[in-house]
């Protein structure tokens, strides 16, 4: 497979994840992400964040255990900025606003729900968005996370009535599309050695639906 690198130097390596790729490596030997550039490195990289299978967009991944551990710690102080683009069955009631709520994440079913009030297992989750463009009873969405909790975006917006495109697990109703319409469109971040600043971006496929509604806008 052609991996589609941005950046690499001796503690970071930036690429594009397609769809149809887990992130991290499975029990049954199937390669990720992250198994797929190691190979290429002829060296184990380190996996910092994760895109379910049928995401795609950028990522970064640490070269050695001291990179790791200086993005690690960017991570969890909210000093790693990421950027997404969604395409949502319906439009959002407001053009933009800012999504707050309370997440339980079931591991048995790998599916995250919103609660009503605080207790074991749930976590608080925030996100800000802006509608981009509307086509066909969809709307195409630039979202800012400022958490980063399990399915955050799918089940944040499918609890307001506009789940992503092709979500079935979250209620959409698209079967046209196998993929959800989700794609990690900008990371920026701090490089873990030199310190300066990093931004990185990449359009989705806007050759395949429900992208190509859209036109290629990511005036973002």
């Amino acid at each position: 497979m052609d991996l589609q690198i941005l950046f690499e130097d001796s503690d970071i390596t930036v690429c594009v994840k397609p769809r149809g790729i887990l992130s991290e490596d499975a029990q049954n030997g199937e390669k990720g992400i992250i198994g797929l550039l190691s190979d290429r490195a002829g060296k184990p990289l380190h996996l910092l964040h994760r895109l379910d299978r049928n995401v795609s967009g950028v990522m970064v991944f640490a070269n050695n255990k001291k990179s790791a551990a200086a993005l690690s710690r960017a991570i969890q102080e909210g000093r790693f900025y990421k950027v997404y683009l969604a395409v949502t069955d319906g439009e959002p009631a407001e053009q933009q606003g800012v999504y707050k709520d309370l997440l339980f994440k079931d591991s048995k079913k790998n599916r995250s729900y919103v609660v009503n009030r605080m207790r074991k297992g749930v976590r608080e989750a925030s996100l800000e968005y802006k509608v981009r463009g509307v086509s066909s009873g969809k709307a195409m969405v630039q979202i800012l996370l400022h958490t980063g909790r399990t399915h955050q975006i799918r089940v944040q917006f499918s609890s307001r009535k506009t789940p992503l495109a092709g979500d079935i697990k979250y209620g959409s109703k698209d079967r046209t599309t196998g993929d959800v319409a989700l794609h990690s469109y900008r990371i920026r971040f701090n490089h873990p050695a030199n310190g300066g600043e990093l931004c990185f971006s990449a359009d989705p496929d806007f050759s395949v639906y429900p992208w190509n509604l859209f036109g290629g806008d990511t005036d973002a």
